[in-house]
């Protein structure tokens, strides 16, 4: 029996390389390594270039061209000082032309406008990516710490099965019982290393899920967070918070600013557009000049657009509503978000201190019974009776306790608020 205490106990044991992680460390790791995040970041950096191609479209633009022919004819008129050359049998000619848009229904502004708040978007799905991987960590982390106490509450489990089996065995010696308390202690200590496998196994898939955030090999120990969360503040100023600054609702509300931008947009449509064009010319053939520069100013104004801009701007107005309708639901959903998290929080610290209850209770009645059956004025089925009712309390306590950390986060996510309640106020790169 004891050399499979010590193979049990040598098997859940950590490696000696294990590298040791704080929650904050853990944290900051993610928010430096995590492809999950990196991906986002790299999508506000597409959009940020999507920007800077609109604005292109209202910055002046130069270009050169030039051309290189063999005519089968040569076409002149005049003589001596006075001849011009019409159609050279070479000719060549090469021009630069800067254009500059002027106006346009101010189009190209709404869309770069537009073009902005979808780089605000990105950097809100940023945010809301870093959030719920933050969340990730800080629940998988909890996860592995949780599982850490489950594995001392089992051994404390299996030291009462020990415990008892060594009374029952000093009992049957002496033949104040059968052989029978002696195997139910037996089999209270496999109960024991059973429920200690599983939570072994529930630890190494905790630490797996940690180290696919964290890009780490290996195994990973980890401590108690010292750094409790901050209070929590009332109901209505978390929904507050949340209505106000939770990445889906700041994207809900930009997206109706951009759908504001594309009525104004194609109602510009209806306006004329003006642009400015300059060039310099040089060519071979002398008529009307070999070389010679032009400004230009030159518009377009719609008279007859046959219903198309009105469609566009009655689709746009639709698109508004919708805009509108979803940021409302963004809204509901991130107040309700927040209520269903402080239920949770509430059930499970009611559930965490029945639980502590609970184990008070089994642990004096394991201590009665104990005695009692020490004193052979109780059964071992007494015993083993208390003794499960007290291991099933610890890993209760274990388990809501979790469950209480966990909805403590998972309010401060809901609220949008998850960094600073975590520490993290400022750090996102």
């Amino acid at each position: 029996m004891k050399s499979l205490l010590s193979a049990v106990c040598c098997l859940l044991s950590l490696p000696a390389t294990a590298e040791t992680l704080t929650l904050q460390q853990a944290l900051t790791r993610a928010l430096q390594v995590n492809n999950t995040i990196e991906r986002a970041r790299a999508e506000v950096n597409v959009v940020d270039q999507s920007r800077r191609q609109l604005l292109s479209a209202v910055m002046p633009r130069i270009t050169t061209s030039g051309a290189a022919t063999r005519n089968s004819e040569e076409v002149a008129f005049g003589s001596g000082e006075d001849a011009r050359t019409v159609l050279p049998r070479n000719d060549w000619n090469y021009r630069v032309v800067l254009s500059q848009p002027i106006y346009a229904g101010r189009r190209e502004f709404r869309a770069y406008s537009q073009a902005k708040l979808g780089v605000e978007n990105a950097r809100e799905a940023e945010r809301g990516t870093e959030d719920a991987v933050l969340l990730r960590v800080a629940s998988n982390y909890q996860a592995v710490v949780d599982a850490d106490a489950r594995l001392d509450v089992e051994k404390k489990n299996m030291e009462l099965a020990e415990s008892r089996r060594k009374q029952a065995q000093a009992f049957y010696e002496a033949g104040e019982v059968t052989k029978v308390d002696v195997l139910r202690a037996e089999t209270a200590i496999k109960a024991a290393q059973r429920q200690m496998a599983i939570a072994q196994q529930s630890r190494q898939l905790a630490v797996s899920m940690l180290r696919q955030d964290l890009d780490l090999d290996g195994d990973i120990d980890v401590a108690r967070p010292e750094r409790p969360l901050p209070a929590l503040p009332v109901q209505t100023e978390l929904e507050q918070r949340a209505e106000a600054s939770r990445p889906d609702v700041m994207a809900a509300r930009n997206n109706l600013t951009i759908a504001n931008l594309e009525v104004k947009k194609q109602r510009g449509f209806w306006l004329p557009t003006v642009t400015f064009d300059g060039g310099w010319v040089n060519q071979k053939s002398s008529f009307p000049a070999s070389k010679y520069s032009y400004g230009a100013l030159r518009f377009n104004i719609p008279l007859l657009q046959s219903g198309e801009v009105e469609a566009r701007v009655a689709q746009a107005k639709e698109r508004e509503k919708q805009a509108q309708l979803a940021l409302e639901d963004a809204k509901t959903i991130a107040r309700e978000d927040v209520r269903k998290a402080l239920i949770d929080l509430r059930t499970a610290e009611t559930a965490l201190g029945l639980a502590n209850e609970q184990l008070a209770a089994a642990q004096a009645e394991y201590q009665q019974s104990f005695e009692l059956y020490r004193a052979q004025e109780a059964t071992s089925l007494d015993v083993a009776s208390s003794e499960t009712a007290l291991a099933d309390a610890r890993r209760a306590v274990a388990e809501e306790t979790l469950n209480r950390d966990l909805a403590a986060l998972r309010v401060w996510y809901a609220a949008g608020d998850i960094k600073p309640a975590l520490g993290l106020t400022g750090e996102s790169k």
